[in-house]
């Protein structure tokens, strides 16, 4: 079965979400990984994104969700502090671009950004666009198409909001916003001709069918930039005494994610830190084949040479045109 599927794949087929479950359900995770694999090399060849971003405002978000640690109804060491001043945004704009890595994103607590730090985030593109080479993107919450388009206007290629997990489990990780309000602010980000990245947490409690659900629905969206996160778990937040998954349930996340989505970017995102660099290097084989590099939000990344020494060390190209089109 994993055979007949994986060659229906590499002949242009997408398969539903109850092929995804019945793959899931094979024995052999050997032969699935084998298949996930083919399938990112026949259509993903060797390109590798690799990305950054800066946690410019932090703390203080009127948002309930529970992995949290920025929501204000929870108490937790995460840092609180306003916007970043565009000299301080530069500089580590700066310091990417230095490195050679693809993008940089400017990422902002709260439901959303204020028009008045919208303002200021649009200068600091600007600026970013003029000083550095480095391509930007943004990930400020949920803005209306008219925002969005300022940003647009300013420099901003690519628009990030995660739906964070299934459709069926949101609802009980967060009641202050919907996942369908996300979809509006993705969907305007495409109307205004930003690229869209929307992926999510997985070792939130969700089930292996509902992660199946997850990617599903991003397959169903045409979304070809993935955030895969592990849930780092957060002191204070409701999700503190999540079970993490196992390193097994990871790659199977993985690979399933690349069945269901073949021509993707799917990224290392937070929480890689929790898994051995065994598994690490067996994802990137599987299919994962895009990161985030440098420092996360509220937690400590990686270094940016040693995960590029990772990165071609199994083959990957990081200088390859890693634009998509939606």
């Amino acid at each position: 079965m994993i055979e007949k599927i994986t060659n229906y794949i590499l002949s242009g087929g997408l398969i539903t979400e109850q092929e995804a479950l019945e793959l899931a359900n094979q024995q052999d995770k050997e032969a699935l990984y084998v298949g996930a694999a083919r399938i990112t090399t026949h259509f993903m060849q060797h390109k590798f994104d690799t990305c950054s971003i800066l946690n410019a405002r932090s703390g203080r978000c009127s948002e309930n969700c529970k992995w949290c640690s920025q929501s204000a109804h929870y108490n937790t060491t995460a840092a609180h502090y306003p916007l970043l001043s565009q000299a301080a945004c530069l500089a580590q704009a700066k310091v990417y671009d230095a490195q050679g890595i693809n993008r940089f994103s400017l990422v902002t607590s709260g439901r959303k950004v204020s028009n008045s730090d919208l303002l200021e985030i649009v200068d600091t593109i600007k600026v970013i666009k003029k000083e550095t080479t480095i391509k930007c993107c943004a990930s400020l919450g949920l803005l209306d198409q008219a925002a969005l388009k300022q940003l647009k206007e300013s420099g901003v290629e690519n628009y990030h909001c995660n739906i964070e997990t299934a459709p069926s489990y949101f609802d009980t990780l967060c009641t202050t916003h919907t996942q369908a309000e996300k979809w509006e602010t993705l969907d305007a980000a495409r109307a205004v001709g930003m690229r869209i990245c929307s992926g999510g947490i997985i070792g939130m409690g969700e089930t292996l069918e509902q992660r199946i659900e997850m990617a599903y629905h991003l397959q169903q969206h045409h979304v070809l930039s993935i955030p895969i996160n592990l849930l780092q778990p957060i002191p204070g937040t409701p999700l503190a005494t999540a079970t993490p998954l196992t390193e097994e349930a990871y790659l199977t996340t993985v690979a399933l994610f690349r069945y269901l989505n073949p021509t993707a970017y799917l990224r290392f995102s937070g929480g890689r830190s929790l898994i051995s660099k065994e598994a690490q290097q067996r994802a990137l084989q599987i299919g994962v084949n895009a990161a985030i590099v440098g420092d996360l939000l509220t937690t400590v990344g990686s270094s940016v040479a040693e995960d590029k020494a990772l990165f071609t060390a199994l083959g990957y190209d990081l200088t390859a045109d890693t634009d998509w089109n939606e």
